[in-house]
């Protein structure tokens, strides 16, 4: 069964985040939700406090085939967030960004020679890679999102 991470930051847009472990679950594959923090909680940028399945210090990284970055900058200053997602496009895992967290791909060197997409503004963000206005860009193992 394929297995999803999820990053969890406070600052998150929910509807990125939570809607998306929803769908995952809805087509009967599993999805944890990993907060940044040692804690297990994540507060989002509307102040809706939530509970993670785990936290950074405790998942198991390689038991994912994918990994998913809700919008939020937070991510990319976290050191476990880069180093993750840098190993799973070096593996040619699945790498998924939404609205202004493709950015954090781009400044990480992942979309160099890739097409991608994000939230309108960021676009100066996406180092080397061809930005195009669509809704979700697939390009390889990497999937961007506005």
């Amino acid at each position: 069964m394929i297995k999803v991470g999820i990053f969890m930051a406070d600052g998150c847009e929910e509807i990125e985040g939570l809607t998306v472990v929803d769908i995952v679950r809805r087509a009967k594959l599993e999805i944890e939700t990993i907060s940044i923090t040692e804690k297990a909680e994540v507060t989002s940028s509307h102040q809706v406090t939530f509970k993670t399945d785990t936290t950074k210090a405790q998942a198991d990284f390689d038991s994912y085939d994918a990994i998913v970055m809700p919008g939020t900058l937070n991510l990319g200053a976290d050191e476990t967030v880069v180093k993750t997602i840098k190993r799973f496009a070096a593996e040619g895992k699945l790498v998924a960004a939404i609205c202004a967290a493709p950015s954090v791909l781009g400044e990480n060197h992942i979309l160099e020679g890739k097409k991608a997409t994000c939230h309108p503004g960021f676009e100066e963000k996406l180092l080397g890679a061809q930005w195009l206005e669509q809704p979700v860009v697939v390009d390889g193992n990497v999937i961007t999102s506005r």
